[in-house]
């Protein structure tokens, strides 16, 4: 096969047991060929910038720069670039960032082999790819309402398990303040008091811990 031909592809993971089994896979197709393996999102952006990959799988939790602010940097230097996310999270918000920082598809770890090699060749190709499962999960998304800046800000300390006196410290803002937003905040997530607002914005993977 002509090298121009082949796929060229960065793998970014920060499990070398992931990246080196997904390079043991790709690289035994005659028309891909693994081209590097970064463990973090900075490597991902400093490689892309260098080498210029065909095609990047990127993970979305990485220590330091995570996935979605890789895609956007990667994006926004190069808006045809082509990046498949390959993720153990499937919460809502973890796909709808993804995808809204330019991701052409979103699969799970645990897509059958066939499936990820037939995503990077349609992908390569200019075409999208959406699992129905993560298709229903966007489509959920999509008609909740967004949260603020600083909404998240409170929600990722009750997440923490600080009171309102505690939020209203580290944000300094007053503790009427505080409950204003945690009441906005327990609206927009259809919930009706805290434990229920860490729950839903861990499964949802609004807030991670």
């Amino acid at each position: 096969m002509a090298e121009d031909q082949i796929i060229r592809i960065l793998i970014a993971d920060d499990h070398p047991v992931v990246r080196e089994g997904l390079a043991a896979m790709i690289n035994r197709r005659p028309d891909m060929q693994v081209i590097g393996e970064v463990a973090d999102g900075q490597a991902a952006i400093d490689f892309f910038r260098l080498h210029r990959p065909d095609l990047i799988l990127m993970d979305l939790r990485m220590p330091g720069t995570g996935g979605v602010e890789a895609i956007s940097a990667i994006r926004a230097a190069a808006p045809d670039a082509r990046i498949i996310i390959l993720t153990t999270y499937d919460g809502d918000e973890d796909i709808y960032r993804g995808l809204q920082a330019g991701a052409r598809a979103y699969l799970l770890k645990d897509t059958p082999r066939g499936e990820l090699l037939d995503t990077i060749r349609a992908v390569h190709a200019g075409q999208r790819h959406i699992p129905a499962q993560i298709a229903a999960r966007l489509a959920e998304r999509v008609t909740m309402p967004d949260l603020t800046e600083r909404e998240l800000d409170v929600l990722r300390l009750i997440v923490d398990g600080k009171s309102n006196r505690e939020i209203g410290q580290a944000l300094n803002i007053t503790e009427g303040t505080v409950k204003a937003h945690v009441n906005s905040i327990l609206g927009k997530l259809g919930v009706d008091d805290r434990t229920q607002a860490t729950t839903e914005a861990l499964r949802r993977g609004i807030v991670h811990l």
